[in-house]
């Protein structure tokens, strides 16, 4: 009986990580298509425009996009080689839970938390390029790329690039990357709303 629920349990985590796999590169080409499909025929003006100094534009939130996720990239490849250095914190279980849910329920796409973003996750300027579209699209796949080859490290723990001392594993950093990114397609289709006519 024991081993039958040992295995029952194995296998449940063995199809589990596929399913989520499945369900973040599914959920990176709908923001990757929604954002091409919805602002692909704006001008270089109006994925730049704002309504005021304190809003990103269209193109600012893309922009903020490529920028945070790409500050994961060296963290995981040191998780990878065994070479990141974590805090004490890391070894508390509980913690690296906590963290990973908190950092999740505040990046959720509804929007109803106002947050500020770190200096480090600016926007690169306040004018952007017209090829961000592109570069968008092409970090999208990077960053599937990302998750697809790093498969066997999900429940290992990292850093967040913000906070040396905020800690989650890299399936909740994917987590909290997907849902991040659908916050801020939210947060582009309400500028987009505004844009004068």
């Amino acid at each position: 009986m024991f081993i039958r629920a040992l295995a029952n349990l194995l296998y449940i985590r063995a199809s589990a990580k596929p399913m989520t796999i499945e369900r973040w590169t599914h959920d990176i080409d709908l923001i990757t298509d929604a954002f091409k499909r919805e602002f692909g025929s704006l001008s270089i003006a109006q994925l730049n425009w704002k309504p005021n100094a304190d809003t990103w534009s269209v193109a600012q939130n893309m922009d903020h996009l490529i920028v945070i996720n790409k500050t994961y990239y060296p963290i995981i490849k040191e998780a990878r080689e065994k070479t990141l250095k974590l805090p004490f914190v890391a070894r508390i279980g509980f913690m690296v839970s906590w963290f990973g849910r908190l950092i999740l329920k505040a990046v959720q796409p509804d929007r109803k938390m106002k947050s500020k973003t770190f200096p480090i996750w600016e926007p690169t300027t306040s004018a952007i390029d017209g090829d961000i579209l592109i570069r968008f699209e092409n970090h999208q796949a990077d960053l599937k790329e990302l998750i697809r080859s790093n498969l066997d490290l999900l429940d290992k723990v990292i850093y967040s690039p913000a906070n040396k001392n905020i800690v989650y594993t890299i399936e909740a950093a994917f987590d909290i990357i997907v849902a991040h990114e659908k916050r801020h397609l939210e947060q582009a289709r309400e500028l987009r709303s505004k844009l004068p006519a």
